[in-house]
C-alpha cells in the first residue's frame, strides 16, 4: 500500500514538473529535457508488462493535456515501456524476472546509464518523429534528438542519484 502510494506522489510530482518548468526549458533553442519518463524506467520488474503499458500511456496522456501536444507524448511512453523489458535485458546479467527496482544501486552506474541512454534515445526519437512528422529540416531535427538525448540522460542519472542516496 506504501508502495502504491509512493508510485502515485511520483507520478504526479513528475507530471507536474515536466509540465510546469521543464516543458519552457529550452537550452539554447533546443535542449528540453523529458524527466518524466524516469517513472516508467524505474517501474519494478515485479509489475505485470500490462500495466506497465497502462501506466506509461496514462502518464504519457498526462503530460499531453497539460502540454498541448495531443496523443505524441502517450504514444510515445507506451513504445519506451514495451520496449523497458528488451532494452533491461541487453544492460543486465542476470534475469528481469528478478524482483528489483532499476537505477544506480542495483545495476551500477555504466549499465545504469546505458540503460538510461538507449531508452531515452528511444522516446526522443519517437516524440521529435512525432512531432515533426517529416525530414525537411533534418539537421534541426538530429541536434534536436541529440541535444533533448543528453539532456535527459543528465537529469535523470542526477534525480536517480539524489533519490537513492538516502
Amino acid at each position: 500500500m506504501v508502495q502504491a502510494l509512493h508510485r502515485v506522489v511520483w507520478f504526479v510530482v513528475l507530471v507536474l514538473v515536466q509540465t510546469q518548468i521543464l516543458n519552457h526549458v529550452h537550452i539554447m533553442g533546443y535542449a528540453t529535457p523529458m524527466v518524466f519518463i524516469y517513472y516508467i524506467l524505474v517501474l519494478n520488474s515485479e509489475i505485470s508488462r500490462k500495466t506497465i503499458l497502462l501506466q506509461a500511456f496514462v502518464l504519457g496522456l498526462c503530460v499531453d493535456i497539460f502540454s498541448n501536444t495531443p496523443g505524441v507524448n502517450a504514444a510515445s511512453a507506451t513504445l519506451l515501456a514495451f520496449a523497458r523489458r528488451f532494452l533491461l535485458q541487453m544492460q543486465m546479467l542476470r534475469e528481469t524476472t528478478d524482483d528489483y527496482e532499476p537505477g544506480i544501486r542495483s545495476m551500477g552506474v555504466g549499465a545504469f546509464l546505458r540503460y538510461v541512454s538507449s531508452a531515452t534515445l528511444l522516446f526522443i526519437i519517437a516524440v521529435r518523429l512525432t512531432d515533426v512528422f517529416n525530414f525537411q529540416h533534418a539537421t534541426g531535427l538530429a541536434l534536436r534528438i541529440v541535444t533533448d538525448t543528453v539532456m535527459t540522460v543528465i537529469c535523470i542519472m542526477c534525480v536517480d542519484a539524489m533519490r537513492r542516496k538516502r
